[in-house]
């Protein structure tokens, strides 16, 4: 359906995703179709060498709740910087092309099963969340980043590197232009800024289906993401998020 104001806004940054994407736009097709609540589907294209862009647009002109945006440089976190921007929606969702959860389970996410919801966090790691098919190193180093992520930046937050996250429209505006780092650490500094704000960040334990497709570099990008966490502090120390908290 398309109304004025969205109620929820979906943001998909999409790198090489011409395989995956197809599938994944239909399942929200279906998903959206059983809402009573108006939703929009952002498509970021974020520095494709594939038909990512093209076919996105193919969908665009058959699906109106449908709106493909490009980005030339490459970087995750600078495709969902412009998504969370270009939304209209009262809660912006931020949800992988590979659809790792299933799309029905962002009403958990929101009204009325959360009240007043400001951050809500994915995480394959608060009780009752279950992982399916993810290889034990994996987990094991992703538990280690997240030590330094608890350690160096956002204490008490079990999982800040899954793809699937919910803010309001205020935390949104106000957040995410503060936001520099254009890779994959985004999202430990956009928490970091919310809760700077005084914004709460809640977790929903969620099912989770590891992709063979995945393009997380472990070892270079645990690295890069490390080195980032430092420069999210010093960006602190120098002022860089502010306006400061509420």
């Amino acid at each position: 359906m398309a109304l004025d104001k969205p109620f929820l806004s979906i943001i998909i940054p999409a790198h090489n995703e011409e395989n995956r994407l197809p599938q994944t736009l239909e399942e929200i097709d279906r998903f959206i179709q059983s809402q009573a609540y108006a939703v929009e589907v952002l498509v970021i294209e974020n520095g494709s060498r594939d038909r990512t862009f093209e076919l996105a647009r193919e969908y665009a002109a058959r699906m109106p709740f449908l709106h493909v945006f490009q980005e030339t440089a490459r970087g995750k976190g600078l495709a969902v910087k412009r998504g969370m921007l270009e939304a209209r929606g009262d809660y912006r969702f931020i949800c992988d092309a590979d659809l790792s959860m299933p799309i029905a389970e962002v009403n958990r996410f929101l009204p009325p099963q959360l009240q007043d919801p400001h951050v809500v966090i994915g995480s394959r790691e608060a009780p009752g969340a279950v992982r399916y098919n993810e290889p034990a190193y994996r987990h094991f180093i992703g538990r280690i980043f997240n030590m330094m992520v608890r350690v160096l930046a956002l204490p008490g937050l079990q999982d800040t590197q899954c793809g699937f996250k919910l803010f309001s429209a205020e935390v949104a505006e106000k957040v995410f232009p503060l936001q520099t780092l254009a890779g994959m650490s985004f999202d430990v500094e956009v928490l970091y800024i919310a809760r700077m704000m005084g914004y709460p960040i809640v977790e929903v334990a969620i099912p989770w289906y590891f992709s063979a497709e995945s393009r997380v570099r472990l070892f270079e990008d645990s690295m890069r993401m490390a080195g980032d966490l430092l420069t999210i502090r010093r960006n602190a120390r120098q002022g860089v998020y502010s306006p400061v908290p509420r």
